[in-house]
């Protein structure tokens, strides 16, 4: 397999690491997370006017073109900087959703606001009973006149409370637990009935819990095909799980470097605890954890962008990594730092909670490691 990226690819990852080293150092991503701002606008529109929030949509509706290579590339770095400005919710999550069914009007509607940096948006599909399985859906829309009635609650909705716009998957036939029967809307999020709760989450990420509740949608608010949602969500949502391991890969490789660092510096008995050879043998193992983990990302996001048959293994497979190894190193990272790595001032700490984070979303070790059994 090429692991070789194009020259495009190569000034993409040249960008979006100046930015993280130049423009967002920890103390001023601290700033955005201390305050009662979910994240920067500011940063958002400089995002928009580098390119970065067009990059993985259609040339036709005013994007790049870009695949699953150039989102790990931006992701990586992302995890690297601890982002904090919705990327996943905004381009990855709803905007994947808009991109795949959205008709033409829609995407006037909303991509295009999408694309410019102007329109937030947010994926409502978690629902409290859910866990990891995203056709478990209470959260229900029935025929009203020539549109919809929706009810129902979500939960963990990212970039929820600052949305524009909602993309609420909701059950127009079929049980609990049918995959065939969801329906996809897009609902303005000031619509009569629609009430979002947010806050901000461990990992001083931007979240809602969102109540909907007799909410009356005009037909033309479908998007896609009605009772066929959940394909455009199983995309969707492997789309999302290789951006947050790429995210990972970043957080990990970082915690790994920043430690070696740390031990080189440390001194302990008149000497740095870098030269204590326990101290050596551990720091290769989680090297060698996060060459293991950032090469299944290389492979997964290859496969993806190739359409392969394999990609939703490889994805699991990666995923999988990222809440066994990666966790790992992450832990390691901490403990050598000792009671500095658990401390609100360190960017370790941010670190780990990010990372943490990660690991439970779009699915677990365990649920990854269940799903390449089903795969096999």
């Amino acid at each position: 397999m090429d692991f070789t990226i194009t020259d495009e690819q190569s000034m993409l990852a040249d960008s979006v690491t100046r930015f993280i080293d130049n423009d967002y150092s920890f103390e001023k991503r601290m700033k955005i997370a201390e305050s009662d701002a979910p994240f920067s606008e500011a940063i958002w529109q400089n995002f928009a006017e580098l390119g970065w929030t067009a990059m993985l949509f259609d040339e036709v509706d005013g994007g790049f073109d870009g695949d699953a290579i150039e989102l790990m590339i931006m992701m990586e770095q992302f995890g690297r900087g601890l982002v904090v400005e919705p990327f996943l919710a905004n381009i990855v999550l709803a905007g994947g959703v808009l991109k795949r069914c959205a008709n033409e009007a829609q995407k006037a509607r909303w991509l295009t606001g999408i694309i410019e940096g102007n329109t937030h948006a947010a994926l409502a599909f978690v629902e409290p009973q859910s866990r990891y399985n995203v056709a478990d859906m209470t959260t229900t829309a029935k025929k009203h006149g020539e549109g919809w009635q929706v009810n129902g609650q979500k939960g963990l909705v990212l970039n929820g409370g600052n949305a524009d716009v909602l993309i609420v998957p909701a059950r127009t036939a079929g049980k609990q637990t049918d995959t065939a029967g969801i329906t996809l809307f897009a609902i303005d999020a000031k619509t009569a009935g629609v009430s979002c709760n947010s806050y901000k989450t461990v990992d001083a990420m931007s979240a809602a819990e969102v109540v909907l509740e007799n909410v009356l949608v005009d037909a033309d608010s479908v998007l896609g095909e009605a009772n066929e949602g959940f394909k455009v969500l199983e995309s969707v949502l492997r789309d999302a799980t290789l951006a947050v391991s790429a995210e990972a890969v970043g957080i990990i490789r970082t915690m790994h470097d920043k430690t070696v660092e740390y031990s080189k510096q440390r001194v302990q008995f008149g000497v740095p605890i870098g030269s204590f050879q326990a101290l050596q043998h551990r720091m290769v193992d989680t090297l060698m954890a996060c060459e293991l983990t950032r090469s299944l990302l290389f492979r997964a996001a290859m496969l993806m962008a190739d359409s392969s048959d394999d990609a939703d293994r490889a994805v699991s497979e990666l995923k999988y990594m990222i809440g066994t190894a990666g966790r790992k190193v992450a832990q390691e990272a901490v403990q050598l730092h000792g009671g500095m790595g658990v401390t609100w001032e360190f960017d370790i700490a941010h670190f780990f909670k990010r990372l943490t984070a990660i690991e439970l979303m779009f699915g677990n070790a365990d649920h990854h490691l269940d799903r390449m059994a089903g795969l096999a």
